[in-house]
C-alpha cells in the first residue's frame, strides 16, 4: 500500500453477517495499530445481497432471502432505538455490548457503511437509512449506474469497487469500470475502492486509470481516490487533499 501511495485506509469486518461491526480508518505505516488510528469507530458495516444470505440460507438458517436480511437489520435497529431511549432515561441495569456500538449511528455520529451491489439491494438500504433517520454510505455500488437518476437525487456518496476483478457471483454480472463516471457526470461524491484483499492495495491507481479508459473526467478519477474517500469517511480535515 505504501509503495503505491496508499497513506490511509478504512478497515473492519467482512459481509458474510447483517451486521459486520465498526470500522477503523487507519494509517498505513507503522507496527502497531493503537498508533495509526484516524478515526475509530469510523462506520457500522451492514450488508445486504448475497453474502449474508448465502453464509447462512446454506446451512438452512436465517436469513436465506434479501427480505430476511432487510427485516434481521430493520430489528436490529429498532432494539437498538429502544436501548438508547433506556439508557438516555437512566432505566438500563447494565450495559448491552451488542446494542452500544449502535448509539454512534443514532446519533449520526457515524454511518451505516452499506456493503450493496444489486441495484434493488441499494434501494433497500436508502429506504432503510430514511426509515430509521441515520447517515448511509453505499459500499461497492456495482449497479449503481442502473439507477444513476435516482443515486444522485438522494444524495448518498458511493465507493465504487471491487472492479478489477471476475464476476464471481450473480450480482456482479453487470460489474464495469464505467460506473464511477457514469455516477460522477450525474453529480454524485464517488469513491474508488479495491477492497482488499480482493484487489491488492497497490493496484489502486490503476483502477482510477481504468475509470478514465472507461470514460471517467481525469480530475474526477483524482479525486474519486483522494478527497471523496477522505469526505466518505468524515475525515477530510486530516486526509486527501495537500491543502
Amino acid at each position: 500500500a505504501i509503495e503505491a501511495g496508499i497513506t490511509s485506509v478504512m478497515t473492519g469486518p467482512g459481509s458474510a453477517n447483517v451486521v459486520g461491526g465498526q470500522f477503523a480508518f487507519i494509517k498505513t505505516q507503522g507496527r502497531c495499530v493503537d498508533h495509526m488510528v484516524i478515526k475509530s469507530p469510523a462506520a457500522m458495516k451492514v450488508a445486504f445481497g448475497e453474502n449474508p444470505k448465502t453464509a447462512y440460507g446454506d446451512q438452512g438458517k436465517y436469513p436465506s432471502t434479501r427480505m430476511g436480511t432487510a427485516a434481521i437489520l430493520r430489528q436490529t435497529l429498532f432494539q437498538a432505538i429502544q436501548y438508547k431511549d433506556k439508557k438516555d432515561r437512566g432505566e438500563l441495569t447494565e450495559e448491552d455490548f451488542e446494542m452500544e456500538p449502535w448509539i454512534p449511528v443514532l446519533k449520526k455520529e457515524i454511518p451505516l457503511k452499506a456493503h450493496a451491489h444489486r441495484a434493488d439491494d441499494i434501494l433497500t438500504a436508502i429506504r432503510i437509512a430514511k426509515e430509521f433517520g441515520v447517515k448511509l454510505t453505499l459500499e461497492h455500488c456495482t449497479e449503481g449506474h442502473l439507477i444513476v437518476e435516482e443515486l444522485a437525487k438522494e444524495g448518498y456518496p458511493a465507493a465504487v469497487g471491487p472492479t478489477l476483478t471476475n464476476a464471481t457471483k450473480f450480482e456482479l454480472q453487470n460489474k464495469t469500470f464505467t460506473t464511477p463516471g457514469v455516477l460522477a457526470a450525474a453529480g454524485m461524491q464517488v469513491s474508488i475502492i479495491t477492497d482488499s484483499p480482493v484487489i491488492p492495495q497497490q493496484y489502486l491507481p490503476l483502477c482510477a486509470g481504468l475509470a478514465v479508459k472507461s470514460g471517467m473526467e481525469p480530475f474526477a478519477a483524482l479525486q474519486a481516490i483522494t478527497i471523496n474517500p477522505a469526505k466518505h469517511i468524515g475525515i477530510e480535515d486530516r486526509v486527501g487533499s495537500l491543502e
